[in-house]
């Protein structure tokens, strides 16, 4: 190689590495994340007008069951049910039923005890069926070390949790 070609793949090398520093942020995942491109678990229009969070925690797991990711998908799952549960008892104007003495919520599964046996309402079995199944399911995706969701285990879920989403949508008084 002559010198002069060795000062123009020098020159070629050192435009590369500052159009990457340049461009670094443009290759930046979003700020906010995106939507999701479908909703194979639970249709948007569920949850859509209500809180913003709960349709980004919408998009996330709709978006991570599209790409084959079903421990987040069921994580996050469940951290929509749990949101719910909170929602209904804060719209109902009863929070203190699902508080510790030092006002801190429940856990998740003090939650669903309080949400089933309210009397101020009646939840279906298939609902009470479905808190139940995301639970254990996001917990055996957040918590278990060998365990790894497959999309059978979000498709087993997914009818039933569609239902209890609803339910609790409507008992919380969001739009």
């Amino acid at each position: 190689m002559n010198s002069g070609s060795l000062e123009a793949t020098r020159a070629g090398l050192g435009l590369l590495k500052r159009l990457a520093v340049e461009t670094r942020n443009l290759r930046l995942p979003p700020e906010k994340g995106l939507a999701s491109v479908t909703q194979q678990v639970l249709p948007i229009s569920v949850v859509d007008g209500t809180r913003p969070y709960l349709e980004a925690i919408t998009h996330q797991f709709n978006g991570s069951y599209e790409h084959g990711w079903y421990d987040a998908c069921a994580v996050m799952m469940r951290r929509l049910i749990e949101t719910l549960i909170i929602e209904v008892f804060e719209g109902q104007r009863m929070p203190h039923k699902i508080q510790t003495e030092s006002g801190d919520f429940l856990q998740l599964n003090g939650l669903i005890d309080r949400v089933g046996t309210e009397p101020s309402w009646n939840l279906s079995r298939a609902t009470k069926r479905a808190l139940s199944d995301v639970k254990n399911l996001g917990g055996n995706s957040a918590h278990s070390r060998r365990f790894i969701a497959h999309r059978v285990d979000i498709d087993n879920v997914k009818a039933g949790f569609r239902v209890a989403v609803q339910d609790l949508v409507s008992l919380s008084g969001l739009p």
